[in-house]
């Protein structure tokens, strides 16, 4: 069964992009993300997040999701109080983004190649 027949809205799309942790974050980083608020789950999943996997090779994140539209359903979380709360916690660990393009929230990766 397909995606779209599960959701009945339009397919969902994968979506990956990069942050780098400050140095010495690590361990910290990860041991928040073994306790993401149920709220802040709550809140990525009603706005149509799903398939959400956090990857990490030393300071370097790779972020990889699936929604119906990136920019769509970031406004629907960027926001709100409980994504702001987890930002302003989570903010201590990111080194600066310098690799952002023109209009980007994150550094996106492209897909180049998929093996359903």
């Amino acid at each position: 069964m397909s995606t779209q027949a599960i959701t009945g809205s339009a397919p969902l799309k994968r979506y990956a992009f990069v942050l780098r942790l400050k140095p010495g974050m690590a361990q910290a980083y990860e041991e928040a993300h073994r306790a993401v608020w149920p709220e802040m789950l709550a809140l990525l999943k009603s706005a149509g997040i799903s398939e959400y996997s956090i990857y990490r090779r030393d300071d370097l994140l790779v972020l990889a999701l699936r929604a119906e539209d990136f920019d769509a359903t970031w406004s629907r979380i960027d926001n709100d109080p409980v994504n702001l709360r987890w930002q302003q916690a989570m903010a201590p660990f990111f080194a600066p983004n310098e690799a952002l393009r023109p209009g980007e929230l994150f550094p996106m990766m492209e897909e180049v190649f998929y093996l359903p």
